[in-house]
């Protein structure tokens, strides 16, 4: 691995391997090689693995690599070894299986694939993502079961629900990340309060007129809410009611084309959405304007899991800080907090 952190060696010259598991059109990948770059660390990722077709052409067309199919087919034992493994696992409702606890509680769900191949490649650190609801979800079971689960198979996690918004991006985007470590160490979660990009730096001009609603839809927006001076993104919700804001609400996938509207007119482009996403305009867009919207929805904001992933690089030595690791002891948030094996 890339730091023995019981002794406390930091190496130099190392390579980080990662793996990119649900790995979509690579927001992760995107993250920890932005945060390398920072830091000088070279980072390499050892296997990825999207069972999305559409997701597969444009991580190959970005990345030169096409990922592995499904995960529930890739038997653990063939896993490269890895130092840190990234997952934004979907989010599915565990199942209860009569009176069993932790690891038993996980089979059944996707979850399940990341912790059997924690179980056999114990990587030094992971960081995984999901939907901020995965907490309230089952009225909190679920993620006890989670944590639980991460327990057991002997690390120390925490996990947390940060905001786009607070990253720079002008985008609502609440997402919760799960930070676990095999040995014990100090690790804070980035407090980050990064001006928010305008809207006129995302927004791109001269959109085709592909894009705009219609005349009946935006006169119904127009009936609700009046224009503003500003650029701003209408917002509506389930019950109709229309908002506007200096940023989008979250992007989703599977949402009504129309329940975004940049100033109540038209649609967002598909550049836009990866940009409100955080990808860079290097970013090559190979599919449809449905695949793109379906695939930005389902990716993470990628300033957020890259200033995690900093705090992590620097919680394992590997990159310069102020605060030494103590095998006994984990600090999250300032607060002590005493581990038990």
């Amino acid at each position: 691995m890339f730091l023995s952190m019981e002794k406390g060696e930091i190496k130099n010259n190392i390579t980080i391997r990662f793996i990119d598991l649900f790995a979509g059109i690579g927001g992760f990948r995107y993250a920890i090689q932005n945060a390398g770059e920072k830091f000088n660390l070279k980072v390499e990722c050892v296997l990825s693995s999207e069972i999305d077709k559409e997701c597969q052409k444009v991580y190959r067309e970005n990345f030169g690599e096409e990922p592995e199919g499904d995960i529930t087919q890739i038997a653990a034992e063939s896993v490269p070894d890895h130092d840190i493994l990234l997952a934004g696992f979907p989010c599915q409702p565990f199942s209860i299986i009569g009176s069993l606890k932790g690891f038993e509680d996980a089979r059944g769900t996707l979850f399940f694939d990341i912790a059997r191949i924690l179980q056999a490649k114990k990587p030094t650190v992971f960081v995984l993502e999901n939907v901020k609801l995965l907490v309230g979800h089952n009225k909190g079971e679920t993620i006890k079961r989670i944590m639980g689960t991460l327990e057991d198979l002997g690390y120390h996690a925490t996990y947390k629900i940060l905001n786009a918004l607070d990253f720079g991006l002008p985008q609502k985007r609440e997402r919760v990340f799960i930070v676990g470590f095999r040995e014990p160490c100090f690790f804070d979660w980035p407090k980050k309060n990064i001006p928010m990009k305008p809207l006129s730096e995302i927004l791109e001009k001269n959109v085709p007129k592909q894009y705009f609603a219609s005349e009946y839809i935006r006169k119904k927006r127009l009936s609700k809410q009046s224009p503003t001076k500003e650029p701003t993104i209408w917002h509506e919700n389930k019950a109709g009611n229309i908002s506007a804001y200096p940023f989008s609400c979250a992007l989703r996938a599977g949402a009504s084309y129309n329940y975004l509207l940049v100033n109540g007119e038209r649609r967002l482009t598909s550049r836009e959405m990866l940009r409100l996403q955080g990808f860079q305009d290097t970013f090559k867009i190979i599919c449809s304007y449905t695949q793109t919207r379906k695939q930005s929805g389902n990716s993470l904001p990628v300033p957020v899991a890259q200033a995690i992933i900093e705090n992590v690089f620097k919680a394992c030595g590997c990159a310069h800080t102020d605060y030494f690791c103590e095998t006994d002891k984990l600090i999250i948030d300032g607060q002590l907090r005493l581990m038990h094996s």
